[in-house]
């Protein structure tokens, strides 16, 4: 897997200086427990992840709000899509297309196969 360079990773110091309102499911790289490095001087969570860039395999696939069957669609991704993959648990994996989203949950099936 290879990390994305795309974005600078925070430099100094993170701080809030107030309260955030936190953004509708399925938007921005942000969860109860973890969030996109891009977005760590912006968004308070408990840990910012450097995303790994895969693709979208030859079938295209579906994100989800949720990782499970019958879950809300979010959006439908083109067959060599670049995702940007946050993480994997069991045979889920949530990422974002970009920090700014769209974000969510896919088959790990539905990912190309690493080279």
């Amino acid at each position: 897997m290879t990390e994305s360079t795309a974005y600078p990773l925070p430099q100094g110091q993170l701080s809030l200086s107030g309260p955030v309102a936190r953004p509708a499911v399925g938007t921005v790289a942000i969860r109860g427990d973890l969030a996109h490095i891009a977005l760590a001087e912006r968004y308070l969570c408990a840990h910012y992840v450097v995303p790994q860039v895969r693709t979208i395999g030859p079938e295209g696939a579906v994100l989800l709000c949720q990782p499970r069957e019958g879950s809300d669609e979010v959006t439908r991704l083109a067959a060599g899509t670049t995702f940007e993959a946050l993480d994997y648990a069991g045979p889920w994996c949530w990422g974002c297309l970009a920090p700014e989203g769209p974000s969510g949950y896919l088959h790990l099936t539905e990912l190309a196969a690493e080279d």
